[in-house]
């Protein structure tokens, strides 16, 4: 009999909760099959069994919060080899041996008209592929079978662009009225406990939100916060996007948005104000001369802030590769903790929601992050005319304990220049 325990899971990380079990009590299982997964404030780690055998019994629920090293369940090695045998034995005694024995023996036979090559007793019809917890949820709003999805994630499981693309899949054929209802229905548990008069419902924070909570608050806390704000003129930089992105797309693969060109432009302002890149560690102030630009990126877990290493040293196309894979990745689940740590600055996008204005709150220990918010046709005075331009207003939330109110100027003003002006990116 071995234990499978709870994994390091990284750098100053002690718990994590568990999210979904993979494998029941009475499993088989093989050396790498994942048994369970478990979420953490960052990241989405799968716990592999170490040994065949069978699991035979899990010692935490779905919810529990675990301490690395805990005990998550058992397996009892080599017993997998005897399961087999077990499969073939009731064939010849079906009468006299207990009915525990005969009874799963003919249910395991109808299956194989469906999936022949399935071995009996490791029950694929109740587990056909491994879900994530994100394709899971998805897929219960929208009463879809996740037994009919394939699974194109690492090691076949099925994740949550799988199910996407099953929900889209029926919308074509014509029983799609009929389909409609049962999507309706399926969504619809959740009224019942309204119209019975319950009107507030409790669930338990996830380890993910519980993290990110503390981490705001410790922010707040711990800085001397201030935003200051600025507004760009987009006129120039849309123009160059429009000329380029189908070029770039076509040559290199990457759609151009306005992000990495935002990130070029934090780059070189960052380079010029190096304050704004620097980290407060008790009475001594650390300068990066590097600059890694994290991304703030909203999932269904919460939002997290994969980081784009030696930003500055990158091209705007390169730059644009990258976000957009680490972006798929966070919504994957699928981020590292070197994707989440060692961040020396922030960017985010309220525009992409619609916001047309907020104060972020810094991206602790960092001292400083950009807001971008949403592009706005609105009437500006341009060389004594009034005219329609596309505008945008940027913050810089900074702590004042590291940064000058003239440095945050200075910086926001910087980025302004540049993003109004991007010709001059290629000359710095």
């Amino acid at each position: 009999m071995s234990s499978i325990k709870v994994p390091p899971l990284g750098e100053s990380i002690v718990e994590a909760t568990v999210s979904r079990w993979l494998k029941k009590e009475g499993d088989a299982v093989v050396s790498g099959d994942t048994l369970v997964e478990l979420e953490t404030d960052k990241i989405t780690v799968e716990v592999p069994a170490t040994t065949p055998g069978v699991l035979t019994k899990r010692l935490k629920n779905e919810g529990d919060v675990v301490a690395v090293g805990a005990d998550l369940c058992e397996i009892a090695e080599g017993s997998s080899a005897a399961t087999p045998g077990a499969a073939a034995q009731p064939a010849a005694p079906p009468s006299p041996p207990a009915p525990s024995v005969t009874v799963p023996s003919p249910q395991p036979a109808a299956a194989p008209s469906s999936v022949d090559a399935t071995p009996g007793p490791s029950a694929p019809a109740v587990q056909p592929a491994k879900v994530s917890p994100a394709a899971d949820r998805l897929a219960t709003e929208a009463g879809i079978d996740l037994s009919t999805v394939s699974g194109t994630g690492r090691g076949g499981v099925v994740s949550k662009p799988d199910v996407m693309e099953a929900i889209a899949a029926p919308k074509a054929p014509a029983p799609a009225p009929v389909a409609a209802p049962v999507a309706a229905a399926a969504s619809a548990p959740a009224r019942p406990a309204i119209a019975s008069g319950t009107r507030e419902t409790r669930e338990k924070m996830t380890t993910r939100r519980k993290r990110i909570a503390e981490n705001l608050l410790l922010s707040q806390h711990a800085t001397a916060h201030l935003t200051t704000f600025n507004e760009i003129d987009m006129t120039a930089v849309s123009a160059l996007r429009e000329r380029l992105k189908e070029r770039v797309e076509k040559e290199q693969g990457v759609k151009l948005s306005f992000m990495p060109l935002f990130a070029k432009a934090a780059c070189l302002a960052l380079k010029a104000y190096p304050a704004v890149n620097a980290q407060i560690d008790g009475d001594s102030i650390v300068y990066k001369h590097y600059v890694n630009l994290g991304i703030a990126v909203a999932t269904e877990g919460g939002l997290v802030v994969p980081s784009v290493k030696d930003a500055d040293q990158k091209s705007v196309v390169e730059v644009g590769r990258d976000i957009a894979a680490l972006a798929k990745k966070a919504r994957d689940g699928k981020l590292t903790m070197d994707d989440l740590t060692g961040g020396t600055f922030t960017i985010t996008n309220g525009g992409v929601f619609g916001s047309l204005v907020s104060t972020p709150i810094i991206n602790y220990p960092q001292v400083g992050i950009l807001g971008l918010h949403k592009i706005q046709d609105r009437p500006v005075a341009m060389n004594g005319k009034v005219e329609i331009r596309p505008m945008m207003y940027i913050a810089l939330s900074y702590d004042h304990r590291m940064i000058d109110g003239q440095q945050a100027v200075l910086f926001l003003v910087r980025v302004k220049e540049l993003m109004e002006d991007p010709a001059a990116m290629l000359v710095l």
